[in-house]
């Protein structure tokens, strides 16, 4: 059994359902300390972080190479639905199956072992490697990779490149890497009218009515043209609700939930500031309450897309694709203090499923790949 495999099963065996950490970390402080690593771990109420570093001979002013992940994952779901316990891994048909498999233990027990190959091979290697994982990427994200940002950003920590080991490859490993992230922006709408009988509606105001030309005109509005690398901006409902249940009742007020999905080309002031001239437009009485679930970060092509890049060619043969499609990620929080965040890891066919898993033959290629960065960057 591999190094890599042996880790990402040892990992896998802990019921590690966020903000849980199970001693995931302490698992991965034992190995990096035995590798030179200084470690240090950040709680935050329940939540466990870690922050691993390894200076180069060239020291602060070297180059720094971050790798994030995280130990929690997310609930299993029934149970017996799956058809191993998910959380003892399991192998069939040459598949790992657990829970964590794919989302994301295998690419945490990439980055130790290829650490540990990297410095077994060059004692002397000029840049530095840190390590930031937390039990808090699953949960609320509030006490998580944040924190640590927080904390290195105080410090005066330099981060000059990250990569984020969330899993990223769609039909097979290093066929898509991630350069950014959208931005999402939520909206709780609730406009207000006159509750009455639906039999003298004179007496009522109606608050559907009322909200469907306003929803009409922000459906049809074009947010952004996007960019090279975005799509354009997207404005969905998501739930829509009023009424009492009684036929005969014009309800009082309507509750509309809606998300922007939002490129680098807008920004959360201004796609607030449209939405209320839309609404303000229609003259009715109306409250919003505004949820950021995450900024927009993006990437251009640079030294670490590259590098990997080159390293996913060299490895398995594949020409990646640069994307920014998917939900949010911690990458969010590390963009703030890193200027070249790209995440890559295994295939995402299984993620957050009944009966997550990973190609073992993938395993040791995507530890390979993530040694390979470290060769071409701080070696």
């Amino acid at each position: 059994m591999s190094a890599t495999l042996a880790l990402t099963e040892q990992l896998i065996a802990r019921a590690s359902v966020t903000p849980e950490d199970l001693d995931c970390q302490a698992m991965i402080v034992r190995r990096l300390e035995a590798a030179g690593f200084e470690c240090e771990t950040l709680i935050s109420n329940d939540v466990t972080n870690l922050w691993a570093i390894k200076r180069g001979s060239a020291g602060r002013d070297g180059k720094l190479l971050v790798f994030a992940g995280h130990t929690d994952v997310v609930p299993t779901g029934p149970v017996d639905a799956w058809k191993s316990e998910p959380f003892v891994p399991t192998h069939r048909d040459g598949k790992l199956y657990g829970r964590g498999a794919a989302d994301m233990k295998t690419s945490v027990a990439g980055f130790v072992v290829a650490s540990e190959e990297f410095i077994a091979a060059h004692a002397d290697h000029a840049g530095s490697i840190a390590l930031l994982l937390t039990s808090d990427e699953e949960g609320p994200a509030i006490d998580g990779t944040v924190k640590v940002v927080e904390a290195l950003k105080a410090r005066g920590e330099r981060l000059d490149y990250c990569v984020v080991g969330e899993p990223t490859s769609a039909e097979t490993l290093g066929d898509m890497i991630k350069n950014g992230r959208r931005g999402s922006l939520s909206g709780r709408l609730v406009v207000k009218g006159i509750q009455g009988h639906i039999a003298y509606p004179h007496l009522a105001r109606n608050p559907i009515h009322l909200a469907a030309p306003a929803l009409a005109d922000l459906a049809r509005v074009e947010w952004d043209k996007g960019n090279e690398y975005f799509p354009p901006t997207s404005w969905q409902i998501s739930n829509f609700h009023a009424g009492t249940g009684a036929t005969n009742v014009i309800p009082g007020t309507a509750t509309i939930d809606f998300n922007f999905r939002f490129s680098t080309a807008s920004t959360e002031q201004s796609l607030k500031q449209r939405v209320h001239t839309i609404l303000e437009a229609h003259g009715f009485d109306y409250t919003i309450e505004w949820t950021l679930g995450g900024e927009p970060f993006l990437t251009p092509r640079g030294d670490l897309s590259v590098a990997l890049g080159d390293a996913i060619r060299e490895e398995v043969g594949v020409e990646t694709t640069l994307s920014t499609t998917g939900g949010t990620s911690d990458g969010r929080f590390i963009a703030k203090i890193c200027p070249q965040v790209i995440e890559f890891g295994p295939p995402n066919a299984t993620i957050h499923k009944i009966d997550e898993h990973i190609d073992v033959a993938f395993i040791d290629p995507l530890k390979n790949i993530y040694r390979r960065v470290l060769e071409k960057l701080i070696a």
